[in-house]
């Protein structure tokens, strides 16, 4: 496909290294030049200096023989212009705009013809989503659904004192008394696709498929403690914040939020009259204290700073506070963020790139395309959803009759409201929605992708 990023930052380079990687045309738009030549030289690219929305620079980059368009620069409105302009000058353009502002929100909703929009991204709303989706099951770092809710991809770090630790994979359903896969192990920044014999070792990271109704069963039999959250400590008043803030409000859930600007927090107290908002330096640790830091069921990292999140989720987690949450704008060093306890950590940078990734995966409509894909261990493999049709190959045969690509597993069949973790005796029929995991180079497109 040919795709237009207009801005080339966090968001914009790391919508290029996906999209590219996919194979598709990317030409960037941005006004500085420097990035621009850095971007050219990492990955093989068009690129055009200047505003994106302007009508002169979308019709240099080739807006008319383009398919999508995406908006992320830094500022709303150039966003939505940019769309608009690229919209008008080629009608049956795909245009994505990056939308933080929460006063804009009623009004792209109701205005998004007028606008041109296909889609508008908000990575701090997608990010505090995520929390809130978290904060629902404390013990999993990472839950990723599918099958509209009946099956989920979770993930679980093994320390010392849990019962899987030097467990073999093979034992595992035994020790967890329900049924489980582990489809992908991340070992010192590695993602193994493991067999029965691997054992689980202090340190690792796994990945879990279940029937969702089995994730309650996997955390209680595990002793991880499971608890309904009452009370939510936010550390940071930026636009995360706020959004998870109203979320976790309406659940009927207390929340403290700490904040250094005194004008934000006057700003914040009057948009969120249930939540308390305190002033103050949320990495003092003698202002947590006399805040209830030790009687919170979890504690949310949310400024605009890495360093400051990571250090003060490191002291809730010194602390015993049950569930701790980070959020980091920059997942470069891996290895590093692994061997620190920071409990769940979100980037709102990855949500954001992840869902614009599989729009234009379903933008390529193919028959038997995939339904969704998720990044899991890093990026290091894709977890992606097919709905099994008439095109299907090999339906209704046993499993243990097939062969798949290397480096590829199914790992769920849902049939109907039924959820099973395959065996060599499953199989699967029209109508079914199928999930399998690949860590294999390049993605699977078709269903029919996965046969060797």
């Amino acid at each position: 496909m040919n795709i237009i990023i207009a801005g080339n930052g966090k968001v914009g380079s790391t919508l290029t290294r996906l999209l590219s990687a996919e194979g598709h045309d990317i030409t960037l738009i941005d006004t500085n030049s420097n990035v621009l030549e850095e971007s050219q030289e990492q990955y093989d690219v068009m690129s055009v200096s200047g505003n994106c929305a302007s009508m002169n620079t979308l019709l240099q980059a080739g807006v008319r023989e383009a398919e999508l368009l995406i908006a992320a620069t830094n500022a709303d409105a150039i966003n939505l212009l940019s769309c608009t302009t690229a919209h008008c000058l080629n009608p049956k353009l795909h245009t994505i705009a990056r939308i933080r502002d929460p006063e804009y929100t009623e009004q792209i909703y109701t205005m998004k013809d007028v606008f041109g929009l296909s889609m508008t991204i908000n990575p701090e709303n997608q990010a505090a989503q995520e929390i809130a989706h978290l904060l629902q099951y404390p013990g999993f770092l990472k839950r990723d659904t599918f099958a509209k809710g009946r099956t989920e991809i979770v993930e679980l770090r093994i320390d010392a004192a849990s019962k899987l630790c030097n467990v073999a994979l093979s034992d595992m359903n035994s020790v967890a008394n329900c049924r489980v896969l582990v489809c992908a192990v991340l070992r010192n920044g590695a993602a193994i696709a493991p067999n029965g014999n691997f054992v689980l070792r202090e340190g690792d990271r796994i990945f879990v498929t279940a029937p969702a109704q089995n994730l309650t069963t996997l955390l209680r039999n595990l002793g991880i403690i499971t608890r309904r959250v009452r009370r939510v400590m936010l550390c940071g008043g930026g636009r995360v914040s706020f959004y998870l803030a109203s979320i976790l409000d309406k659940h009927g859930i207390s929340v403290q939020l700490i904040e250094k600007d005194y004008a934000r927090c006057q700003e914040l107290s009057a948009l969120l009259p249930n939540v308390t908002v305190i002033h103050g330096d949320s990495t003092d640790h003698l202002l947590l204290e006399s805040e209830g830091l030790a009687k919170m069921d979890a504690l949310v990292s949310l400024t605009g700073i890495d360093e400051l999140n990571m250090i003060t989720s490191l002291y809730a987690q010194s602390r015993g506070v049950p569930q701790v949450i980070t959020k980091l704008g920059r997942m470069e060093n891996h290895a590093m963020i692994d061997a620190l306890a920071l409990g769940s950590v979100v980037c709102p940078k990855e949500l954001c790139c992840n869902n614009i990734a599989r729009y234009v995966r379903a933008m390529q409509n193919q028959t038997g395309a995939a339904v969704s894909v998720h990044m899991i261990a890093h990026g290091q493999a894709e977890a992606v959803e097919f709905q099994v049709d008439e095109t299907t190959l090999h339906c209704d045969t046993p499993l243990k009759n097939l062969k798949l690509k290397d480096n590829v597993l199914l790992v769920s069949i849902t049939h109907g409201s039924r959820t099973e973790i395959p065996g060599g005796d499953s199989s699967f029929t029209r109508g079914d929605t199928i999930v399998v995991v690949t860590s294999g180079q390049g993605s699977l497109r078709q269903l029919n992708d996965i046969f060797a």
